[in-house]
């Protein structure tokens, strides 16, 4: 993996190998990249775009001002080949703005344009980087996170380079967190690889514009090693509890090890476990009494060999989504066992390889790879939230929660009908009945209808009984024969740090303190539970746009700014005072019950807990949170400085 930010990397590549690759770019991002490299705003001032869409990266722009396009490139490129590369001028700030807006097909608007900046990163500084702390105090401080996943690797990364002392403790064997633990056939990320990347280390060199798991599994371990934190991880460790010690101000972290149970000891605690990571296994009676192979699909037995088998799939959430179309053409019979039928957003560009010409662009075309990933992040980034949001005045609820999410139903139905066809019998049974983007919506490119279609494969309604030996029954009495199951029937999402136990100041036990509504000041610290950080905490699940990844480095920002007071200031500990905490969770539940989320037609999403309520998935226009994170307001918190309030 290389990180190609800038102009200045030489190349020699050939006038028509350049002009083969120019054949496959997105005709908007080259046409950005050329006012880089001269200085020239002609190339979007004489080109126009028709509109933006996610994951649609032509701009639908016609065939002929794509050829002109590329026709206008090829000697801006060959010419600059041939002057060696040189390094490019900066574009002044009102230029830039103008290249945001045509790329954005609309204004991007200033409470935006902090965070798009900051994505865009056109300096190469990486503005999310914290500074370098006192080496003595910064040493002197030890922090544990718990997971190695994509927020642990994170934390660690941010760590270091503010120079404080840190260990990561991991239950896996290797990084990546859900990367490294869900296997299964087909498993691959439902946002753009070239978003899903940190913002600081990009990757030129994806080999799907939507990546498999093994090659995501790869990107955390590779960015592990490039910043060398194999050895701050303990790995095959498991945490089970962490208890805060007032006389100390130290948290004293239980884990299990393979070689038995330790206590280690730190000043502060950031927890990096994510919430899609402690499988869920349905309640079904007898289910230790089937014959055959059983396993969940984050638990995935890949020395069960499916060719010829009958495989009964239960669940057709995002797993399941995904699974189906990866089994299917090897399996006798394919049986899948579906609660709710799912929305789909078409994504024609779900399992396409990148092509060559592609890679070429992100790896020698200057700020290519930049503005390619501002054209994945603004369609996506609040465009769910609009059609989430509920218009009380909307006549029928029942349908639609609003006119934008009336022609998201307009849209996804059109899509899914299409490819049905005239089976009016099992469009009823794949159409949902609640209004769209109600539960998470499922990238799609015709696999999984297609394969729902297939003579072998067949799509049951009727709710599951109980397990028997030689397979499943459903509520009408009906045996499914089965030679394996598979429950792709998700994860424990809403009981958050499950199944650790966390003991703050007093003895306050977290979990009691939540109940069923975890709440978190700004998503991350909690009262009572001092010198304790989540990343992923209540509220910050993303279910309208931009990355986790993202989110994850500006909460590690703002936790690396907490550390720094801790550490400057000498201070034993800091906890968010009730007060704000409080008006932040109600904030942020007035937020959420306004959603198509929160919908009462909504009876099945891991959005909600026990009770239909939703404290895990986050309300706030990405701007917005970014915004709140930018600057710890530290009159909020109860900073102990020698022992006493």
């Amino acid at each position: 993996m290389t990180r190609t930010f800038h102009a200045g990397r030489r190349f020699d590549t050939p006038t028509d190998e350049i002009a083969a690759a120019l054949a496959d770019v997105s005709i908007p991002t080259l046409l950005l990249s050329l006012v880089h490299l001269t200085g020239d705003p002609r190339f979007i001032r004489e080109f126009s775009q028709a509109g933006l869409f996610l994951n649609e990266v032509q701009g639908f722009m016609s065939d002929d001002d794509k050829a002109r396009a590329r026709a206008a490139a090829l000697p801006v490129i060959a010419d600059y080949r041939d002057r060696g590369c040189p390094p490019l001028a900066p574009l002044p700030p009102d230029l830039v703005k103008e290249m945001l807006d045509w790329a954005a097909c609309e204004s991007v608007d200033d409470a935006n344009l902090p965070l798009v900046l900051e994505e865009l990163d056109l300096e190469g500084v990486d503005p999310r980087r914290p500074a370098a702390l006192d080496p003595a105090r910064a040493q002197a401080f030890r922090v544990i996170v718990i997971g190695c996943g994509e927020a642990g690797i994170l934390a660690g990364i941010r760590l270091a380079q503010a120079g404080i002392a840190f260990e990561i403790i991991e239950k896996n064997a290797g990084p990546g967190g859900t990367w490294w633990e869900n296997t299964y056939p087909g498993a691959r990320v439902d946002v753009a690889n070239h978003l899903y990347c940190y913002s600081f280390e990009p990757s030129n060199h994806w080999e799907h514009f939507f990546a498999e798991q093994p090659e995501l599994a790869a990107y955390f371990g590779a960015v592990m090693d490039r910043h060398g934190l194999r050895p701050h991880v303990r790995w095959n460790t498991e945490v089970l509890g962490a208890h805060w010690d007032d006389d100390s101000a130290t948290w004293r972290v239980q884990v299990r090890t393979p070689d038995g149970m330790q206590t280690l000891t730190a000043d502060a605690v950031i927890t990096a476990v994510g919430q899609l990571n402690r499988p869920a296994l349905p309640d079904l009676p007898g289910r230790d009494t089937f014959a055959g192979p059983a396993f969940h699909s984050a638990r995935w037995d890949h020395t069960v060999d499916l060719t010829g088998k009958r495989v009964a799939l239960i669940g057709a959430g995002a797993s399941g989504f995904q699974i189906a179309p990866a089994i299917a053409e090897r399996v006798a019979h394919l049986e899948v066992f579906q609660r709710t039928a799912q929305w789909m957003f078409p994504n024609p560009m779900y399992h396409e390889r990148v092509p060559a010409g592609v890679r070429w662009a992100m790896e020698n075309l200057p700020y290519y790879a930049r503005w390619y990933r501002f054209l994945l992040l603004w369609p996506g980034a609040d465009k769910g939230l609009d059609a989430a949001r509920v218009d009380p005045g909307y006549a029928d609820q029942g349908h639609a929660v609003s006119e934008v999410n009336a022609l998201a139903r307009m849209m996804f139905t059109d899509w899914i009908t299409t490819q049905v066809g005239d089976d009016e019998d099992l469009l009823a049974r794949v159409l949902p009945d609640y209004p769209a983007t109600g539960k998470r919506t499922l990238q799609d490119n015709g696999s999984w209808l297609a394969t729902l279609k297939r003579a072998n494969v067949t799509l049951r309604r009727t709710p599951l009984q109980r397990v028997v030996p030689e397979g499943v029954v459903t509520v009408d009495g009906v045996i499914h024969d089965a030679d394996v199951l598979v429950y792709a029937t998700g994860f424990h999402a809403t009981d958050l740090l499950m199944p650790m136990t966390v003991t703050g100041r007093g003895g306050a036990d977290l979990h009691d303190e939540w109940g069923r509504r975890p709440f978190a000041y700004l998503g991350i610290t909690v009262p009572k539970f001092p010198n304790f950080f989540m990343m992923y905490g209540p509220g910050t699940h993303l279910a309208h746009g931009g990355s986790l990844i993202m989110h994850s480095e500006l909460q590690m920002r703002y936790i690396n700014a907490c550390l720094a007071h801790l550490i400057d200031t000498g201070a034993r500990s800091m906890e968010p005072l009730a007060e704000p905490t409080g008006e932040w969770h109600r904030r942020t539940q007035e937020r959420i019950t306004a959603t198509v989320w929160a919908h009462p037609a909504i009876e099945h999403s891991y959005f909600k807990n026990a009770d239909g309520e939703i404290h895990t998935v986050s309300p706030w226009r990405l701007c917005e949170y970014r915004a709140a994170l930018a600057d710890p307001d530290f009159t909020q918190f109860r900073v102990d400085a020698d022992g006493t309030a």
